[in-house]
């Protein structure tokens, strides 16, 4: 088990503290993002470089909201030559600076393409190698894959929540297919994560801040897609989403 502990405390932020950490969650990726682009404009912006960046932003992020993480569970080693995808838990926009803090290499997340419209940060995402997909057309949703599978093949570890969108109350939602879709296509190796107790920290569609929370980041056995085919994919699905219920036991309802 692996400690991060970026905060003894645990409290409920003031509606003036709650500002703050927004507004400095924004400050600090808008100072990233341009960090980004600067370095993409004179040609020095590189992988290493990215990954950096997007540590350090995610580390201070947590120590706005005092997070106490923990992470348990066996970590692949992403640097062997396989490819990789993160299949993880979605409840909070905290659950990628807690991945990028807690897991090892070059991880970018599969993100909607309606994040890359937002203005400095889209630009910094795309630079960055960030993947994109557009959910609503088919068509280039498989070319969006298609990048994908290419940035997994190049080295690059993949973080996707295979709910599709950010749940309420920390419960499992019904599961999308897209990144699934990926896995059997490049042959990747899954990696379930479940994050528990994020969802306290800024719940899905609200502005509530809590400080302090325990988070905890369990790390499952990982799903080998080799050898697998299309027609696997329900029963893929359904491996995968029994690892995060089992990861999830009861933390998220508590």
């Amino acid at each position: 088990m692996k400690r991060l502990n970026l905060s003894p405390l645990t409290e409920s932020a003031t509606l003036l503290r709650g500002v703050g950490v927004l507004l400095g969650s924004v400050g600090l990726t808008a100072i990233y993002s341009m960090l980004v682009l600067l370095r993409a404009l004179c040609g020095r912006l590189d992988r290493p470089i990215v990954d950096q960046y997007c540590r350090e932003w995610s580390a201070t992020l947590l120590r706005m909201v005092r997070s106490n993480l923990t992470v348990h569970g066996a970590v692949p080693d992403f640097g062997d030559g396989r490819r990789y995808i993160i299949m993880s838990t979605h409840a909070s926009h905290y659950d990628i600076p807690v991945s990028f803090v807690s897991l090892p290499g070059s991880i970018r997340m599969l993100a909607k393409k309606e994040l890359f419209r937002i203005p400095l940060l889209g630009a910094a995402m795309r630079a960055a190698e960030f993947p994109a997909i557009d959910r609503s057309n088919r068509a280039g949703a498989l070319r969006d894959l298609d990048k994908a599978r290419k940035m997994m093949e190049s080295g690059i570890v993949l973080w996707a929540a295979p709910e599709g969108t950010r749940s309420a109350d920390g419960r499992l939602l019904p599961f999308k297919k897209g990144c699934f879709h990926l896995a059997l296509d490049t042959e990747a190796v899954i990696v379930p994560v479940a994050i528990r107790g994020i969802s306290h920290v800024l719940p899905a569609r609200s502005l509530r801040i809590n400080l302090g929370q325990p988070v905890d980041v369990r790390v499952g056995a990982p799903i080998d897609m080799s050898g697998r085919r299309k027609e696997d994919l329900e029963t893929v699905m359904r491996e995968v989403r029994q690892s995060l219920e089992v990861l999830l036991g009861d933390g998220e309802a508590e």
